[in-house]
């Protein structure tokens, strides 16, 4: 059990490190808005709230899921909790496998009452305990929605990590018909594509999550705490595996425009989660920008969601929108 709370701290010294981050140019950087040097509104009556799971929220912005299950991941979670409920934005939480396994108290709702809070899980993890174990995952904070990561290329790097993906759809699905809440099915880097999303869907699956390629790569993480030069050989030509998340989004609102999506995976600041909304989601999830900011205080977490809000607000403004309704259909220029 020790191994699991050393991971989790490797896990986030690897993860402040901008070697495993995504390319330094964007793809998010190629959706281009057409400016609009007439927007004739007052940029004091942009309105970016928006409803997420039965609550009026003040912006689409989700605290993307971090760590858990070791001491620097509580106070990590403490921060994004206060900051979460103060700015009254939702907190996915990093994987609860070890809080769980380990028995460790989960005090996320000591920190944010009423803030709402996304449980998270493995999809492995539910195949070795059944759907119990996301039961157990939601009750323990009190959950509005639960989260199952799908991470087969992490795994096949990580040391020892879950090679047997049998029946992981199955799992899903049961999960789907049992717990009282929403199930969102995110991907941790290597994205979600329309044939996988459609059988999500299919399954019961409330939302899905890109994770696309271009934010933190979990495979060069992992690949960074892996000893074997073999498996190091190995896994080399998979280091930029997987789907960008712009792509994602685009091939998914134009297959599936019904889906309930949340645009994440290299989304860096408050314009490229305008981008999210036009390319057809629902909400954006942010993860890596908030692990420096969560290291040092509350305040300096939502001092950097106040940044990001108010950049999504000079992108409605210079796109002439007034509410992120019209942001979503606000003009491109290629």
């Amino acid at each position: 059990m020790t191994d699991i709370r050393e991971r989790k701290d490797d896990h986030i010294n690897l993860a402040l490190d901008s070697q495993h981050q995504g390319r330094a140019v964007s793809s998010f950087d190629q959706v281009c808005f057409e400016h609009n040097p007439i927007p004739e509104l007052k940029f004091s009556d942009i309105d970016i709230t928006t409803s997420f799971l039965g609550k009026v929220l003040s912006a689409p912005i989700i605290i993307g899921a971090m760590t858990g299950g070791s001491d620097r991941g509580e106070i990590i979670n403490q921060h994004l909790a206060e900051a979460a409920s103060e700015s009254n934005i939702p907190m996915a939480l990093g994987s609860q496998r070890a809080a769980l396994e380990l028995g460790l108290d989960q005090k996320i709702r000591r920190w944010a009452p009423k803030a709402i809070i996304l449980s998270n899980i493995g999809a492995t993890q539910l195949q070795q305990y059944g759907a119990d174990f996301a039961v157990r995952a939601m009750e323990s904070v009190e959950a509005n929605a639960v989260v199952i990561h799908l991470n087969p290329l992490q795994e096949l790097i990580q040391p020892d990590g879950d090679r047997d993906w049998q029946s992981i759809l199955d799992i899903i699905q049961r999960c789907c018909e049992k717990l009282s809440v929403p199930i969102i099915v995110k991907e941790v880097g290597s994205g979600i594509g329309p044939t996988s999303a459609i059988k999500l869907m299919e399954a019961g699956v409330s939302f899905i999550e890109t994770a696309g390629r271009g934010g933190t790569s979990w495979a060069s993480i992992e690949l960074a705490r892996n000893n074997s030069n073999k498996e190091k050989q190995i896994a080399e030509p998979f280091l930029n595996w997987g789907l960008d998340t712009v792509a994602v989004l685009k091939s998914l609102n134009h297959v599936i425009p019904s889906a309930s999506l949340i645009g994440s995976g290299g989304v860096r600041h408050g314009l490229d989660v305008a981008r999210c909304l036009r390319l057809g989601a629902d909400m954006a999830a942010l993860a890596q920008p908030f692990l420096k900011p969560a290291l040092e205080s509350t305040d300096s977490v939502i001092n950097k969601i106040t940044i990001l809000s108010e950049q999504l607000r000079w992108a409605l403004f210079l796109t002439g929108s007034r509410n992120l309704d019209e942001v979503k259909v606000a003009p491109l220029f290629n």
